[in-house]
């Protein structure tokens, strides 16, 4: 199936169009108090419902934040609107609130996990942390990573697709395949971005009851081991096929091993259909990669240069063959060394080496063909190196930083300093440069709000502000913002905006 892509790929000339695959982020953090344990405080009371809230999210615990990005087909056009979102973050949290900038949760007491525990505010919502708490506990769920949405854009999968009408009976089904054949190949190749990105060497004074012997010694990533946010070993589902994937994720359901589709923690997920079965007939939207670690070595806690290799990477994975007879063999020896290398010491070379060089030669060979650009270039330029050189990976630089066995001190002053530099930035948001104050300040409420927004540019290169909510969109120019109050007008455009949830008090933080 799918056989000869990449040349088909090289004739259409669409590698430029899969180099702006869609790709949006989910990136998950904690609140900290100025000591160090997560917040007590709730969910800032300036951010808009989380009912409908598109940007601003919680997940398992109040004091954990979800930024969320939209789809972009540009690397710089996401982070820069994730550095704006994380910047209305941070001029959003209350007290002496920070940002922990790691994946592993900060020491945590049984004060701490009683809290958690106590303290819950999405009805909706609650019958599943329930259950969650009673199955995995709750140091599992305050565990926190980076979540990858990508996608092909529909007319490279259309013009794909003429070349395939005699193997595939619909374009429905030749958008399943090519999806899961990256799904599957995401899975056999792991490894190699637990290896790379991996920034969870160890876990904090509570995380465990008693530490498994594996980790008295640093790794690569608690977070993407057994160990770490994962399903139970006896439920993992199959990534086989897509009909075996599909069949048994709804079994696992059906039975109540999982409480719902949520609760499948895999590397990759199927998303974009309501129901497991409706992916065969509505087809895959998206992925959802689910692989990365928070970095605190850069200020997002995402590495530019790691999303860059991703697009390749995902190319790389759209064109690998696996040949049916060893479906089952790959896949499982891809997570066999994906456990093994999140287990590996950081400094250490890992066992899987040789294999990797395979793997970046089999890509410059593919970037050469589809005569990629310098900054694709860079990345696999750059990486390639760290395979290299263990030291280089993120989860060595770590060690650097571990006192007496803990990453505490460096954890709260990385978070002082994200946090100062924030808020100390000569422009309200540093990304709109350009912009007058008043302008920058509606886009500011509108995100906090739950506002859609977006900037673009007339056919005269002025600047225009779209903002949307419940499917209204409502266009402005910088004359329309300067003096009015950010949340009259919004409020003003959009009749429907719910107010602002009722703050909630729990008292003084720690």
């Amino acid at each position: 199936m799918l056989d000869n892509l990449l040349a088909v790929i090289h004739e259409e000339h669409l590698s430029e169009q899969l180099y702006h695959s869609l790709v949006g982020l989910e990136v998950e953090e904690q609140r900290i108090d100025q000591h160090g344990r997560l917040s007590r405080r709730p969910h800032p009371s300036k951010f808009g419902s989380r009912t409908f809230h598109p940007y601003f999210q919680t997940d398992f615990t109040e004091s954990q934040l979800e930024v969320i990005t939209d789809p972009n087909p540009n690397i710089g056009g996401t982070l820069d609107q994730l550095d704006t979102l994380q910047t209305v973050a941070y001029r959003t949290l209350e007290g002496n609130d920070r940002i922990w900038p790691l994946s592993m949760p900060p020491v945590m007491d049984e004060s701490d996990l009683q809290f958690i525990a106590d303290h819950f505010d999405r009805p909706a919502m609650k019958p599943y942390r329930e259950y969650l708490v009673k199955k995995y506990g709750l140091q599992h769920g305050c565990v926190t990573g980076v979540h990858v949405n990508y996608s092909i854009p529909d007319p490279v999968i259309h013009r794909l697709f003429s070349h395939y009408t005699a193997e595939f009976e619909s374009l429905v089904a030749f958008k399943n395949a090519l999806y899961f054949r990256i799904a599957q190949n995401f899975v056999r190749y792991q490894w190699l971005l637990t290896y790379l990105f991996g920034a969870s060497p160890i876990a904090e004074r509570g995380f465990f009851e008693t530490t498994p012997p594996e980790l008295a010694d640093p790794v690569r990533s608690i977070r993407n081991s057994r160990y770490g946010f994962v399903n139970r070993p006896e439920e993992q589902v199959t990534y086989a096929s897509l009909s075996e994937h599909l069949a048994q994720l709804q079994r696992m359901i059906d039975a109540g091993t999982y409480f719902s589709a949520h609760e499948f923690y895999g590397p990759v997920r199927l998303k974009g259909q309501a129901n497991a079965q409706d992916f065969l007939t509505g087809g895959i939207q998206y992925l959802e990669l689910r692989d990365f670690d928070n970095t605190p070595l850069t200020p997002n806690g995402v590495s530019r240069h790691a999303l860059y290799f991703l697009k390749m990477f995902m190319i790389y994975l759209m064109t690998q063959p696996l040949p049916a007879a060893k479906v089952q063999e790959l896949l499982a020896t891809g997570r066999q060394r994906n456990q093994a290398v999140a287990l590996e010491h950081p400094l250490e070379t890992t066992q899987f080496q040789a294999n990797g060089q395979r793997i970046f030669r089999e890509m410059r060979a593919m970037a050469d063909q589809l005569q990629a650009h310098n900054e694709q270039w860079g990345a696999i330029d750059d990486l390639e190196e760290v395979l290299m050189h263990p030291e280089l990976t993120p989860a060595a630089k770590l060690l650097t930083h571990v006192k007496q066995g803990s990453l505490m001190t460096y954890g709260q002053r990385v978070a002082r300093e994200w946090y100062h530099k924030r808020i100390t930035a000569d422009k309200l948001l540093p990304q709109m440069p350009r912009l007058g104050e008043d302008t920058q300040r509606l886009i500011m409420v509108a995100l906090q709000l739950g506002v859609r927004f977006y900037q673009v540019r007339d056919e005269d290169g002025e600047d225009m502000f779209m903002f949307t909510f419940d499917g209204i969109t409502q266009v402005l120019q910088e004359r329309d913002t300067v003096g009015k109050e950010p949340e009259k007008l919004l409020r003003r455009l959009f009749p429907d905006l719910p107010e602002r949830p009722a703050p909630l008090n729990y008292g003084q933080s720690k």
